[in-house]
């Protein structure tokens, strides 16, 4: 939203819902936790008075706090006590759509279809006789337990009985996530969500809904993780696959919806299209999840409109329902400066290649602000085929929805026209509301699509994009991009090569855990007598009890795990054995989610010494340290300037299992990375000391332009176990070579770093 219109004060609330002042650089920071630690050092602590009027002197507030305190009507309240105009609905409408029994039971009486709810409120007794009742009466097999004002599908458990909806209840109960729960038939239809913004008459216009298919078996429901990791478990259909006619009703009902609950500006509703053709909206949401792919931004893509747009279409509509003045757009004085054009690429084939759609359009989109560069996004999809995208399209979750959407883009095109023709329409836009032009996507060999850029952004993880094929292509072509060249590419990529090339630099504090390789085949006649004595040689052979197993040429997450004994083992190698796409939860021992497997089936494996780390945990705000062996987890980025690398201040990390999953180092709100290392407990001399071995580590690997290194750092000594090198580091939103590069000196901001990489690579590649 920041222009030369609008100038942005964030303001932020801790766990205690203090209010803070922060600076803009710490928008970037991944997770509450990572706020909370710094907030006495880096933001100014706002007291009541100081809120107010602080609120009173801005031209509006918008709050864009999930659930309880942001979405229940509380800020709401306190903004119009303040008097502060501010943009979404009112405290009495979000109040009205929070709770999901009170807005189920409140749409039934106005006559929209509904699926039959029970409330149960902790301080009350008899909830096995009220669950046992409601099973009955409704002829349950299968339903939902689920907090009454919770969001983003967090503690809803799907149930099969009723001593296990008792259970799940006591259990969200004990955990305090709510105080009331709501129980109702699992839903046997097909899920959408749909986007309603308010039109400059005041009038709510539905955008272009999202239908989400998924599994359902095996009590899966669309979760957390569903819902914000991007993966082969939820597919995104939008436009939906629904009849036109089932489209426009939903569109419909969920305008009639918005004014019914009083809403205002924008919302986001959850439903359903069940088997009878029926509706049920089961959930509203006051305010939409705002990251770069969300069901907001996809949506309103598909209409033309960018995430500016869309932004800049709500702030619009607040300052028309407030009498505001919106300040008009001056026109450029100055010739528009020609922009060097950057091709960004992103997708292929890997286990991370998620990872690398959410890298490359975060790329895309932070260089678009660039003055110098002028990105454009394409896909390598599965076959290794070059897309180039529309806008739309380039919002898909996953290579393979972004691959789907381009092959059928033209016989969708009917369809779809009508329904964006609609929409736009009563939408009843300025000009310039919808800035995005569509085209058909353009399909093209990866040898031609080198040929025709001027300058490649290497977005992709694992595969070609890390192991030093498509450098060594680049580099035949002469078309400079970003990152090591060929030769350390490939060499990074092997875990182990890299372990033999810094072996000799164990007289300057740098070593590597111990590692031993096998094949997969090596244990195809294996008993289970055989996995225990082999699990037994393993751990004196490596010295730790417990073993780590990954891949040893891959990206930096696939596949790795954490093995506790030879029960373990067996089921490591039997799903190794099989090319499984992931290790289902539950599989291992303590193993925390699903853990993604190379795409291409495991030959290889490497086995590796656990390091055991102090015990770290984050409890509310507060940062709960045990030491035991003052070993830590920490990474660095590495930057080259003016030809020498250098190494940034680095982050702590905080895995909640064993191993950091790819959620914790790349999606938002997961992972915790304190940047720098808190001075408490981690001396800064140690910290220098680090960095210091870093840049030798990474000139010892012939790193270009900028890597990430992740490696184990003694806190008093600074001494390094290097875990692995990163010669194509992720560069999602939440990645922490951002956070990094803000706490330079002066702060670098993420367009930037991105432009400083791009800079490095085209001189040093001339």
């Amino acid at each position: 939203m920041q222009s030369e219109q609008t100038e942005i004060i964030p303001i932020y609330f801790n766990h205690a819902k203090k209010p803070y002042l922060i600076s803009r650089a710490q928008l970037y920071s991944n997770t509450p936790s990572d706020f909370d630690f710094k907030l006495t050092n880096s933001a100014k602590p706002l007291s009541q008075s100081a809120l107010t009027k602080l609120l009173k002197s801005v031209d509006l507030a918008f709050p864009v706090m999930h659930g309880s305190f942001g979405e229940d009507g509380e800020i709401q309240r306190i903004l119009k006590r303040i008097g502060c105009p501010f943009i979404g609905s009112s405290e009495e409408a979000c109040k009205r759509a929070f709770d999901k029994y009170k807005a189920n039971e409140f749409i039934k009486s106005q006559g929209f279809y509904t699926l039959p709810s029970m409330v149960l409120k902790a301080h009350l007794g008899g909830h096995k006789h009220k669950i046992q009742k409601f099973f009955a009466d409704h002829k349950i097999k299968r339903a939902v337990v689920k907090p009454a004002t919770g969001g983003s599908s967090i503690g809803v458990n799907s149930v099969s009985t009723v001593d296990e909806a008792l259970e799940k209840a006591n259990e969200l109960f004990s955990k305090r996530v709510d105080t009331r729960l709501v129980i109702e038939p699992f839903c046997e239809g097909t899920e959408f969500t749909v986007i309603i913004l308010e039109n400059r008459f005041g009038m709510p216009v539905a955008v272009i809904p999202t239908e989400m298919e998924l599994d359902y078996s095996d009590h899966q429901i669309f979760d957390y993780r569903k819902k914000y990791l991007a993966s082969r478990q939820v597919t995104y259909h939008c436009p939906p696959r629904f009849e036109n006619h089932i489209t426009e009703k939903i569109q419909i009902q969920a305008e009639q919806l918005f004014k019914l609950l009083g809403m205002q500006d924008f919302a986001r509703f959850d439903g359903w299209l069940m088997p009878d053709g029926n509706l049920w909206f089961s959930d509203f949401n006051p305010i939409s999840g705002m990251e770069q792919n969300s069901f907001l931004f996809m949506q309103a893509s598909r209409i033309g409109m960018s995430h500016a747009d869309v932004l800049n279409y709500i702030l619009k509509s607040a300052c028309r329902r407030h009498s505001i003045p919106f300040p008009s757009t001056s026109p450029s004085t100055h010739k528009a400066k020609s922009k060097k054009k950057v091709n960004v690429l992103f997708g292929g084939k890997t286990a991370e290649r998620q990872v690398s759609v959410m890298s490359g359009t975060n790329v895309w989109l932070k260089l678009r602000r660039s003055d110098k560069y002028e990105p454009k996004p394409y896909l390598l999809d599965m076959d290794h085929q070059v897309w180039e995208l529309p806008y739309a399209l380039t919002l898909n979750h996953t290579v393979e929805e972004i691959a789907a959407s381009c092959k059928s883009a033209k016989q969708d095109e009917e369809k779809l026209h009508k329904l964006i023709r609609r929409v736009v329409d009563k939408l009843g836009a300025d000009e310039g509301d919808l800035s995005e032009k569509w085209f058909f996507p353009k399909k093209t060999s990866l040898s031609e699509f080198i040929k025709q850029s001027d300058f490649i952004f290497i977005g992709l993880h694992g595969g070609i994009g890390e192991d030093g094929t498509l450098q060594a292509m680049l580099e035949k072509a002469k078309v400079p991009f970003n990152g090591s060249g060929s030769k350390a590419s490939n060499l990074c990529m092997n875990k182990y090569e890299t372990a033999e090339v810094i072996s000799d630099l164990k007289g300057q504090g740098i070593h590597s855990a111990a590692k031993k390789i096998e094949t997969v085949e090596g244990f195809q006649k294996f008993s289970a007598y055989d996995f225990k004595r082999y699990f037994k040689e393993l751990k004196k052979e490596l010295g730790s009890k417990t073993i780590i197993v990954k891949p040893v040429g891959d990206g930096c997450s696939a596949g790795i795990a954490r093995l506790y004994g030879p029960t373990d083992l067996e089921a490591y190698i039997s799903y190794a054995k099989k090319g499984a796409t992931f290790i289902p939860e539950g599989s291992l021992r303590e193993q925390h989610g699903i853990i993604e497997m190379p795409t291409i089936k495991l030959v290889r494996i490497m086995f590796e010494q656990f390091i055991t780390t102090d015990k770290i945990r984050v409890i509310g705000n507060k940062l709960k340290w045990e030491e035991k062996t003052n070993w830590i987890e920490i990474t660095a980025g590495i930057l080259e300037e003016n030809g020498k690398l250098r190494a940034m201040s680095p982050s702590l990390t905080v895995a909640v299992g064993n191993i950091l999953s790819l959620e914790e180092k790349f999606q938002g709100g997961t992972g915790v990375n304190i940047t720098p290392p808190p001075t408490p407990y981690v001396k800064p001399l140690a910290v220098k000391k680090a960095k210091e071995r870093m840049e030798m580590v990474a000139k010892k690997l012939g790193i270009q332009g900028y890597a990430r290194i992740d490696a184990f750092m003694h806190r008093k000594t600074g001494e390094l176990i290097i875990i692995e090198a990163n010669s194509t580091p992720g560069l999602t939103p939440s990645t922490v070579i951002y956070h990094q590069a803000l706490e330079e000196k002066p702060a670098m901001y993420p367009t930037t770093l991105l432009e400083r990489i791009i800079e490095t690579a085209t001189i040093g590649r001339k």
